[in-house]
């Protein structure tokens, strides 16, 4: 495999980071994954978070043109024209500590081919939340400690995603992915003032909704309403439109009911016929 580090293709044993990067010691960075289908999908609108994501840690992002060519010519050196490919940005080296370094950002691109997402999912709601006012919300960080124990936790009950609410009780979102639920035929998902991040998939979700004449909100949900949805379903980029079937191993009314079938069809036609939305 074949990595992109600070400019230079380097077999992927070869590119290193120092211990002193503050992305590895405090986990400042950000990052954004696309799915590739020949070439990344949405990447005007993925680059676009990532530098929102880096303007709020005050992080510098290199020009969109040379990520671009430099997550091309990752693609090639690994012959993926099926998968997924991560952009990375760090803060670069800094003395230890929690203060960012006047240096330079690090910067890599790694690429892998992609499994399919399962026709569905269990979920659970772990017992802890997300801090909707903290400065990391909505932030797609590479602080993933938090995700790491909940999906342990997960998988520990035989589940393959884990939910979090955040303090005030109600629906957040995955470890990494968004949540919509259908009630009385509304599409609903939780606001940005929920503390979720706002995913490019959730978004392209909810203007193929809007597309569909498929009512559509976006408004807090109470967590223990979750399970008792008409039906409900995960949005990611490497999920896209995966309908959820138990819930804390309570079945959901619905599982790969309407919506989530008419919007994963139509999802699916838009990544066929327009590669950056």
């Amino acid at each position: 495999m074949t990595a992109w580090l600070d400019g230079d293709l380097l077999p992927i044993d070869q590119a290193r980071v120092s211990v002193l990067d503050h992305g590895l010691v405090v986990g400042d960075g950000v990052f954004e994954t696309l799915r590739v289908d020949g070439v990344p999908f949405a990447w005007t609108r993925h680059l676009e978070r990532l530098r929102v994501s880096a303007n709020g840690l005050g992080l510098a992002v290199a020009d969109g043109a040379e990520l671009r060519a430099a997550t091309d010519a990752v693609l090639r050196a690994n012959g993926i024209t099926e998968g997924r490919v991560r952009v990375t940005v760090t803060g670069g080296i800094a003395p230890p500590g929690s203060g960012q370094g006047g240096g330079p950002p690090t910067a890599f691109i790694v690429a892998a081919p992609l499994e399919p997402p399962a026709p569905t999912i269990d979920v659970v709601i772990v017992p802890w939340t997300r801090n909707e006012q903290g400065a990391l919300a909505g932030l797609k960080t590479i602080s993933y400690g938090a995700n790491d124990r909940a999906l342990a936790y997960a998988r520990a009950r035989d589940a393959g995603e884990a939910i979090f609410a955040n303090t005030q009780g109600n629906l957040c979102e995955a470890t990494g992915s968004n949540v919509f639920a259908v009630f009385d035929g509304e599409l609903v998902t939780p606001p940005a003032t929920a503390g979720c991040l706002l995913g490019v998939t959730r978004a392209l979700v909810l203007e193929c909704a809007r597309v569909a004449n498929v009512p559509c909100a976006e408004r807090d949900i109470p967590i223990d309403q979750l399970a008792h949805a008409d039906e409900a379903f995960l949005s990611s980029t490497t999920r896209e439109v995966q309908p959820i079937a138990h819930v804390d191993e309570l079945p959901m009314r619905t599982v790969g009911g309407p919506v989530a079938t008419e919007l994963a069809d139509r999802f699916r036609a838009l990544v066929a016929s327009d590669i950056d939305p």
